[in-house]
């Protein structure tokens, strides 16, 4: 089923309401993302953001009671997980699982659509890591430096950041924070990009590296504010999640 939204935009949520385990999560979310165009979704614990994300990949488990989920002109609702990858989505997962057995650099064979990302595999210090198990062992940084250069293999037109400065240090965030400029087409000319993308954070430290184009609160499985991200994440660290809730109230 196809649904025409305007060129310039490639993911649109519309009204959507999402069970897991019969219990309610997502209560009306409303999303608009275009070509070129990077938000950041900030929120508590709890307040349905891993949900957002496993649904906008189909995650099973997690039940579309009503709404859309529209990318590229395209009703993604009943898509399997492979589909809407083929489609252009791809994902760093904020904790990603380990594969046994499986070389980290034969997956990057698998799923490479071009041969870019070699370049950044001394940049993201990935040499001795190849010939490892997929993410075995890895610690923190590691797994995050994995998360990207999978990125760069799969090369997506829309990713989603799951908290991609967490549990690294600051000279990690500082390369994450530059190959995610990279994969979201910072190097060029606003007119001229295309990569989108949606960063989810706690801490706000990877907008130090990354420019985003507007924020969002996901509350109780609402958006109740949006806005310049700075200001939010400032309002946010002064004075924590409840003031944004008054908002709406």
């Amino acid at each position: 089923m196809e649904k025409s939204y305007g060129k310039e935009e490639i993911l649109r949520i519309n009204n959507l309401y999402v069970e897991v385990d019969n219990k309610e999560i997502l209560k009306g979310i409303n999303l608009s993302i275009k070509e070129g165009e990077v938000i950041s979704i900030f929120g508590p614990n709890g307040s349905g953001k891993t949900t957002l994300i496993l649904t906008i990949l189909g995650y099973s488990g997690y039940k579309i009671k009503s709404g859309e989920i529209i990318f590229k002109n395209i009703l993604l609702n009943d898509f399997p997980i492979y589909e809407r990858v083929n489609y252009g989505i791809g994902v760093l997962f904020q904790k990603p699982p380990s594969i046994k057995g499986v070389q980290f650099k034969k997956l990057l064979e698998i799923i490479s659509k071009n041969k870019g990302y070699i370049d950044y595999i001394k940049i993201l210090k990935l040499d001795e890591l190849l010939d490892r198990d997929i993410n075995l062992g890895f610690s923190g940084g590691e797994l995050k430096r994995s998360e990207l250069i999978q990125l760069l293999a799969q090369n997506p037109d829309f990713m989603i950041f799951d908290e991609p400065e967490s549990g690294v240090d600051l000279e990690n965030i500082k390369i994450i924070g530059k190959v995610m400029n990279k994969l979201l087409d910072k190097d060029l000319s606003i007119s001229n990009r295309k990569k989108s993308g949606i960063i989810i954070t706690h801490t706000g430290g990877i907008l130090d590296f990354v420019e985003v184009d507007k924020g969002y609160v996901l509350f109780d499985g609402k958006i109740i504010c949006e806005g310049n991200p700075n200001e939010i994440l400032r309002n946010i660290k002064e004075n924590g999640f409840k003031e944004c809730e008054k908002c709406v109230k």
